[in-house]
This record gives structure tokens, C-alpha cells and sequence, in this order.
């Protein structure tokens, strides 16, 4: 980059950091309004029209994420769990880099409430609830939500649970008037298979016996949340629904496992352990160790970024290729994959440098014509 001015080195720069296909362009937007700013003519009015989009989408973000933090606050989950994340702004953070067209406003905030409870039921299993009070919470979410079943829980999993039954119930109904299919049981289903896998887990670390690598990966996809997360973005959507595609989706379709093997090999990395997070998550690098006597942890590390890079050629292939999805489910699965590197990329403090400079810019800084 010798020949080139500073702009130019920066702009070079900042593509061969952010390549197209693994970025979210919305998330590049104010850097874009920058960069280009003064150019020439049809840049600058390029560049106006792009400052104008992103003022819009930042006060309709602002007013999604006060709608969800209203909700939130409603639930008392912040009170009744103090040992929990308490992360509204976080949470949101997911849909926002998915869902991107301005009129998926109502879908961003239904879509955060099932990932702030995924949040939360990880919080419960990983750091908090004995065996036996998990194994109970778990039986009452495989058994068809009936209240009475968590009759014996303690006051916290009591308060969870009630939200979550409320939560679902509620998200069906929303599914139901706007586009005529009751997405229930497909919903109670997937939040069972989440328990079961947690509960999985819990059982694994609790007698100190890790599993072999493969049999980890197959349950941590499962406990990634990815599947809850897209079958609620599924119907939210509520594009291309049939029997046919409803059965696809339930029964983890290509596109979705490649998402979550993306999410959960990214977080075993394990660059840092999560904010405030005493709890034991597992990890398949640890698995892999295990399973091959005498490797290193580089070695492990440079496995799992093999593994990652073979998931994301699944994922492309899934999104390039005819499927039964519609376009805006598999466009908004892809922007999944592409925002984790940004919700797992801890530096030494424990935080997330990047993803808090996009909070900021995306959401609060002003961005001038």
C-alpha cells in the first residue's frame, strides 16, 4: 500500500479486515459516511442518502431497544435472578445485525425476549442450580409446560419459568394472528431440546467426566441456542410457512447447524471467559486434548479455526443452494454467523472492545451530513 494516500490505505485496510461476505454492512455504515466523505460528486450524494438511512434505523433502534427493555424490566427477572447476566443492550445486539430491514422492527424486539432467556437458563444451568433442582426445571419444560410441574422449584426457576411459558405463549399467539399458523409445538420442542442439552452438560461436569470431543460438539450445538434463536426468526418472519418447511426447520436443517456450530466453536475458543462467568461451560478444545493425548493447545485452537472455516463453507453452500427457506430467513441466518465473532471476540479485561464500539456507533453516536 506504498502508493497509496491515507485514505486509501485506510479504506484497503478496513476491507481486507472486514471482508464483504463475513461483514454486517449495516454495522459498517458510519464508518462508510466517513470514509467516503468529500470524495467526489456522486459519492457525496451517495453519502448523503447513506446518512439519512442510518439516522432512520438508529432512532427506530432506540425506540426497539426501550420496547424490549420496558418488557424486560416487566418480567423482574433482573431482581428475582441477580446472579444472572443482565445485558438488555447485548441482547438485542443479535437481532439487530440479523434482522436488518427497517420493517422487521416488531420481529427485532419478539426475537430478543427467547434469546435473553436462552441468556438467562444458561446462567441458571452453568453457575447456579444444583443437579436436582435442574433436572426438575428441565422435566417441567419437556413436560408440555405444566405450571404444576414447577410447584417443587425454587422462587428463581419459578420466576424463569413463568416468563418463559408466558414468553412462548404470547410470541405464538403474536405468530398465529399474523400469519395464520400456531407455531406452539414447535416452540415448546425446541426449548425442550435446549434443556435437555444443558442438562446434558450439567451432568458431564458435575462428575468431572468430560466426553469425547465429538459427542461434546454434537450436544454444545444443540446448547449453542441457535436452533431456538432461528425457529422463533422462523415464524417471526413468517415467509415461505408449510408443513413441509415447519418440519424442515424443527428437525435442525443444514443451515441452522452450521450457524450454531459456528457460535459454539467460536465461543470454546475461549479467548476469554464470559463477563462475570464463574460457571463451567465446557469447551471443545479441552475435548479434543483429551481425545488426543499429548496435543498442545495451539494445536487444539488451530483445529477448532479449521473446523470453523469448514462450518462457514457449509453455511455458504446452504445459502448459495435452492433450498425451502425463503431469502430473508437464510440472509438473516448468515448475518447470525457473522455477528459472532463480535459477541465472542474477549479481550483480557474480559470485555468486548469491538462489539461495544458498534453499540455506540450504531446506536448513539450522531453521524453529520
Amino acid at each position: 500500500m506504498m502508493n497509496l494516500d491515507q485514505r486509501q490505505a485506510r479504506l484497503v485496510d478496513s476491507t481486507l479486515r472486514h471482508p464483504y461476505h463475513k461483514n454486517l454492512a449495516r454495522f459498517m455504515a458510519s464508518s462508510f459516511v466517513s470514509d467516503y466523505k468529500g470524495i467526489n460528486g456522486w459519492v457525496d450524494g451517495l453519502q448523503e442518502l447513506a446518512t439519512m438511512d442510518f439516522k432512520m434505523v438508529q432512532s427506530m433502534n432506540q425506540r426497539e431497544i426501550l420496547q424490549f427493555s420496558e418488557w424486560w424490566k416487566d418480567t423482574g427477572l433482573a431482581n428475582d435472578l441477580k446472579f444472572a447476566r443482565n445485558q438488555p443492550l447485548k441482547w438485542y445486539m443479535w437481532p439487530m445485525a440479523a434482522l436488518t430491514n427497517p420493517r422487521f422492527s416488531q420481529q427485532r424486539v419478539e426475537l430478543t425476549k427467547p434469546i435473553s432467556l436462552i441468556y438467562i437458563i444458561d446462567d441458571i444451568f452453568d453457575i447456579y442450580g444444583t443437579l436436582e433442582e435442574l433436572t426438575l426445571f428441565t422435566e417441567a419444560v419437556n413436560s408440555r409446560w405444566d405450571l404444576a410441574a414447577v410447584e417443587n422449584l425454587p422462587y428463581y426457576m419459578k420466576s424463569c419459568f413463568n416468563t418463559l411459558y408466558e414468553t412462548t405463549n404470547e410470541i405464538a399467539y403474536k405468530i398465529y394472528k399474523a400469519h395464520g399458523w400456531n407455531p406452539l409445538d414447535s416452540l415448546q420442542k425446541t426449548w425442550a431440546s435446549l434443556c435437555n442439552a444443558f442438562l446434558v452438560e450439567a451432568k458431564w461436569f458435575a462428575s468431572g467426566q468430560l466426553p469425547n470431543a465429538e459427542e461434546y460438539l454434537k450436544t454444545a450445538v444443540v446448547s449453542s441456542g441457535v436452533h431456538v434463536v432461528l425457529v422463533h426468526m422462523f415464524f417471526l418472519l413468517g415467509h415461505g410457512i408449510t408443513r413441509k418447511t415447519v418440519d424442515l426447520v424443527n428437525d435442525n436443517p443444514g443451515v441452522i447447524t452450521s450457524v450454531a456450530t459456528i457460535l459454539r466453536l467460536w465461543d470454546d475458543l475461549g479467548s476469554a471467559k464470559d463477563e462475570d462467568q464463574d460457571g463451567h461451560d465446557g469447551s471443545y478444545v479441552n475435548c479434543y486434548m483429551k481425545d488426543h493425548k499429548g496435543s498442545s493447545v495451539n494445536r487444539a485452537r488451530e483445529q477448532v479455526n479449521r473446523m470453523i472455516s469448514d462450518a462457514w463453507k457449509r453455511l455458504n453452500q446452504e445459502c448459495l443452494s435452492p433450498n425451502s427457506f425463503s431469502a430473508s430467513f437464510t440472509k438473516s441466518s448468515l448475518n447470525l454467523a457473522r455477528t459472532v465473532p463480535l459477541m465472542y471476540n474477549y479481550d483480557d479485561n474480559h470485555e468486548l472492545p469491538i462489539l461495544q464500539e458498534h453499540m455506540k456507533s450504531m446506536l448513539y453516536d450522531d453521524v453529520s451530513l
